[in-house]
């Protein structure tokens, strides 16, 4: 069976409400653009009617997976999405929370055979001073262990190129919580042709923030270590 050009990986918990026009608007994007796809829907142990929605549309849409999972977070379930299509030409990863419009992604694409790693810069985020100080500090911590090659190393809308990525994605332990943070740092440590552009970032009208506050910082804590531990 021939590999798919492109994979989209989007982890989803708990979004019933917002979920199936993120399927419905990326499935007629890249439908539009001719592009030879699969979107991978990982659902992370949703306890609302999530795992319902997604097997309906699941029905009515051929280029969709849907893989049902026990709960295990945010980032050890994208891990799972990209180790599972380094078979793919291309990997893109997307959040569930529809935060980052479709509309970007035309110019990624349009730049693929250019680079390796192409990754938007979220703008216009009124967020927390909280998060704000914690984006930094992931800023800062993988442009001192890694390079200083991209920006926003935590992005969630990101086209990477599966041969580029493919030699350190497994190496990945499955429990990391970041592991997005490392795939940046990564791309900055291999030097990889890397792609950034503006990308307008709005908050969520469904569901909630999964992470808050102290918990947001235990978490915080341990991703940084466990990005520290990977590079050395």
């Amino acid at each position: 069976m021939k590999n798919k050009e492109l994979i989209v990986v989007i982890p989803v918990y708990n979004e019933q409400e917002i979920i199936a026009t993120v399927i419905k608007k990326w499935t007629k994007l890249l439908s539009d653009m001719m592009i030879d796809f699969e979107i991978r829907v990982y659902n992370d142990g949703s306890k609302d009617n999530t795992l319902k929605t997604l097997r309906d549309l699941e029905s009515k849409y051929s280029n969709l997976k849907i893989i049902d999972k026990t709960n295990s977070g945010h980032g050890p379930t994208i891990l799972k999405g990209y180790k599972e299509s380094l078979n793919a030409e291309w990997i893109f990863q997307i959040d569930s929370d529809d935060e980052i419009d479709v509309t970007y992604f035309p110019e990624l694409w349009n730049y693929r055979n250019q680079y390796d790693f192409l990754i938007g810069k979220r703008m216009n985020r009124n967020t927390p001073a909280i998060r704000k100080l914690i984006s930094l500090i992931s800023r800062l911590t993988i442009s001192i262990l890694y390079g200083n090659r991209v920006y926003d190393v935590n992005c969630p809308y990101r086209l990477m190129r599966t041969s580029a990525v493919k030699g350190f994605i497994p190496s990945i332990p499955d429990d990391t919580l970041a592991p997005n943070l490392i795939i940046a740092g990564m791309a900055s440590q291999k030097k990889l042709a890397v792609f950034q552009t503006e990308v307008r970032f709005k908050f969520r009208t469904t569901g909630e923030v999964s992470i808050k506050r102290w918990k947001l910082i235990k978490f915080s804590v341990k991703s940084f270590w466990q990005t520290f531990l990977y590079r050395f």
